[in-house]
């Protein structure tokens, strides 16, 4: 009842600054690009995951946008009838990170031709289908090495394209975060001149701390297959929130916008004696080869590989890179004053979403929402100049 009530409040904060532009998100995973741009005024015309937990996270953060534009399916299934599910048939915009896998076979060619990267081409179909005006596509660093060849086929449908490595952390997001953006446009605008705007944006940086220090303390769960907890020591999906003083960081992931006394997703998982005596041992800093948990770290014969098994954040410092890979474990994301992992709301603090935006599904998938996210204030600064590109060409 009071995760309906505080959503229905929520999306009436977030719709004060709507315009006429639309965005179709493939791959949309639990939003955060789609956050970003919906932060700056645009509207959902139509949204897309495999991932069952994911569309019920977008569904629920996005209520004012009918379910039916929302669709949890294989975009197999979708990209040749596209325009008979769209909301909106004008399409201002495309969006989104396609996952492609096949980035390590040397000595071939056509690299972006491998059947592991068959969902890139499903982008490439929907956008030469919806014809946008502009088209955003993110994805791994890895994917420079196929970047040309992403160029060629975006220019065989009538696009001029640019692409550059983005760091989140130039738009204001606490972690070192790389992220390959290409810009499409069938403008009378070079995606160049959009790519040099973006880079001109001014962000302040910020540490871990900012992002997480309000937050409740909590102790690691004890308690295996537990994860309906709901309590003042080990969290839950929605507690009492005991500290109301933020940070200018957690001010502007929330647009001023601030929820008093409540936190959602803020709940420490399970761990074992052994790992919370290791959390507890290791100083700020200190990973799987400290002499200080040498006699019961349980890969010491494979340190060599796994020194980074166990790592415990700097509250002075940006965050390691939040992953998916949260979902199996956090022994690479021990928070820095407790002996616990980061909880899926630290995480998404550290990923800019704002405290209203909602994680739904088992509790390790919302790590893995959480991990594969774009930060929606990354998203938010290639937005603002993505719309005022469009304002000036009307």
């Amino acid at each position: 009842y009071i995760l309906k009530y505080f959503n229905s409040w929520c999306m009436e904060q977030r719709n004060t600054n709507s315009s006429n532009l639309n965005f179709i998100d493939l791959f949309c995973g639990a939003g955060g690009l789609s956050l970003g741009f919906l932060q700056e005024g645009f509207n959902v015309n139509f949204a897309c995951d495999i991932e069952d937990a994911c569309i019920e996270t977008y569904r629920f953060n996005h209520p004012n946008v009918p379910s039916k534009y929302i669709v949890n399916d294989d975009i197999k299934n979708i990209e040749n009838k596209i325009n008979d599910y769209i909301r909106f048939k004008e399409v201002d915009l495309v969006i989104g990170g396609p996952p492609c896998q096949g980035f390590s076979i040397a000595n071939q060619q056509r690299i972006i031709d491998d059947p592991r990267n068959k969902l890139y081409k499903s982008f490439v179909n929907v956008v030469d289908k919806t014809k946008p005006k502009l088209f955003v596509m993110e994805n791994v660093k890895g994917m420079l090495k196929v970047a040309q060849q992403v160029k060629e086929d975006f220019e065989s449908i009538g696009y001029k394209v640019s692409y550059k490595v983005f760091n989140a952390q130039d738009f204001g997001v606490p972690q070192n975060r790389e992220r390959l953006i290409f810009i499409g446009s069938r403008l009378d605008v070079r995606p160049e001149e959009i790519i040099s705007r973006i880079e001109s944006l001014v962000a302040d940086r910020y540490v871990l701390k900012d992002a997480i220090d309000d937050l409740n303390e909590l102790e690691a769960s004890r308690e295996k297959n537990n994860t309906n907890i709901l309590n003042d020591k080990n969290g839950g999906i929605v507690i009492r929130k005991t500290n109301n003083n933020v940070s200018d960081y957690v001010k502007r992931i929330n647009n001023g916008i601030l929820i008093e006394n409540l936190v959602f997703n803020h709940q420490a998982r399970y761990n074992n004696d052994r790992d919370i005596e290791i959390y507890g041992r290791l100083h700020q800093g200190d990973k799987s080869d400290d002499p200080k948990i040498e006699d019961i770290m349980p890969y010491a014969n494979r340190s060599h590989i796994f020194k980074d098994k166990y790592y415990k954040l700097k509250n002075d410092d940006k965050c390691k890179t939040i992953t998916a890979h949260m979902k199996f474990d956090c022994n690479m994301y021990i928070h820095p004053t407790q002996a616990r992992g980061l909880t899926p709301r630290e995480a998404a603090r550290v990923q800019s979403y704002p405290d209203d935006y909602v994680f739904k599904g088992s509790f390790t998938k919302t790590y893995m929402q959480v991990g594969n996210s774009v930060p929606p204030l990354m998203g938010r600064g290639i937005a603002s100049i993505i719309k005022k590109i469009l304002e000036e060409v009307k």
